[in-house]
């Protein structure tokens, strides 16, 4: 289907997700408009009218055909699944966060749906474009072979925060596994590739969380190197973000992409936000977004020779520019909902390992390049 105005898109739901991450990032893009918001939240109500005025506030997902030609799930996981086929089914592509669904088999139903129909599937993976991740991708000469990759997502919430991420059952699909986890073992596949091995450990370390807020991964990748996974809620001291180990260089880096602030802070790509901010490295930069101050670079070298290099700037806008150019000119999706099957491929053996208190042994599954 060709669009030759703007797409119109709605957003099913208006939690964190949906408010600080898709409506701002959608309202930033060229080419597409922010249609219409689900929620029946009196104060979600009033925040998305305020926020994005003459938006439709509907009460429910199907009330988004005819109001949308494109269809963004940002509600809570355990609706992924049932909201993306439903929408599939009447026609409409769909975005759907991450985690796409709770297994890898009903992910890979939805991927088949949306192949038979001619849509566009995508997942939110927008730690693809956070300015570390991309940053480590510009050094791969000279990291050369990675032996190992460390990775963490590490926060200090010793108080719970509520909502069905911490306090739901395992129907929810919720945890900082199924959460955290799904952004760091999509990093590890794209720098690594497939995944032979899988060990974990989950635990829940605060009282009244039935979700687990403590967990590690270590993954064998195909090629022999190694990722070295965290996520936790109750990490009293932070680790570095990122140590990649490899055959010629290591890198180091702490402190999280910047993005996540700056859009809770209610900024929006596009806008610059201080005169004196400058581009840092080579990547994507508009009007400052995603910058971060050389103070939070990371360092690249050996034991006794290492220098500072700039971060790439963070550039989680160019993921709806993805939508767009999937939809109006065939370009690939942004992500192709494959890689989410995989992740959840490995994120089902973490559960299993954790059940089993064993190593669990992946068939190494190979696929052609995502279509156009």
């Amino acid at each position: 289907m060709p669009y030759e105005s703007e797409i119109r898109v709605g957003l099913a739901g208006y939690g964190t997700a949906g408010a600080f991450f898709h409506a701002p990032l959608i309202a930033a893009t060229p080419g597409l408009r922010l249609n219409a918001v689900v929620t029946r939240d009196p104060e979600r109500t009033d925040r998305v009218r305020h926020a994005h005025p003459g938006v439709e506030v509907v009460a429910s997902a199907g009330e988004l055909v005819g109001r949308c030609d494109l269809v963004v799930i940002a509600s809570p996981n355990r609706t992924h699944v049932p909201l993306a086929r439903a929408a599939l089914e009447a026609g409409l592509p769909v975005v759907v966060d991450k985690p796409l669904a709770g297994t890898a088999a009903e992910a890979r139903d939805l991927v088949r749906l949306a192949a038979e129909r001619g849509l566009m599937l995508t997942v939110f993976q927008n730690r693809r474009w956070d300015g570390d991740f991309l940053t480590i991708r510009r050094l791969l000469p000279e990291l050369g072979t990675i032996h190992r990759l460390e990775s963490r997502f590490e926060r200090w919430r010793p108080v719970p925060k509520g909502g069905w991420r911490e306090l739901g059952g395992p129907d929810e699909i919720g945890g900082v596994l199924y959460d955290l986890g799904s952004h760091l073992v999509d990093q590890a596949l794209q720098l690594l590739g497939p995944v032979s091995t899988v060990y974990a450990e989950t635990d829940v370390r605060r009282p009244g969380v039935r979700s687990d807020d403590d967990a590690f991964v270590a993954l064998t990748h195909a090629d022999g190197g190694r990722s070295h996974l965290w996520m936790s809620a109750v990490a009293g001291r932070l680790g570095p973000r990122f140590r990649v180990l490899g055959s010629r260089s290591a890198y180091v880096k702490w402190g999280l992409d910047p993005q996540e602030d700056r859009l809770r802070a209610n900024e929006r790509p596009g806008v610059q936000t201080t005169p004196d901010e400058k581009p840092a490295g080579t990547g994507p930069n508009r009007g400052g977004w995603g910058v971060e101050p050389p103070d939070r670079w990371g360092e690249l070298g050996v034991e006794g020779d290492s220098r500072t290099v700039p971060t790439e700037p963070g550039a989680y806008q160019e993921f709806y520019a993805g939508v767009v150019a999937c939809l109006r000119d065939g370009a690939p999706p942004p992500v192709d909902p494959r890689d989410a099957v995989e992740s959840l491929t490995v994120l089902e053996a973490a559960r299993r390992s954790e059940a089993t208190r064993s190593t669990v042994v992946l068939e190494i599954r190979q696929y052609s390049p995502p279509c156009s």
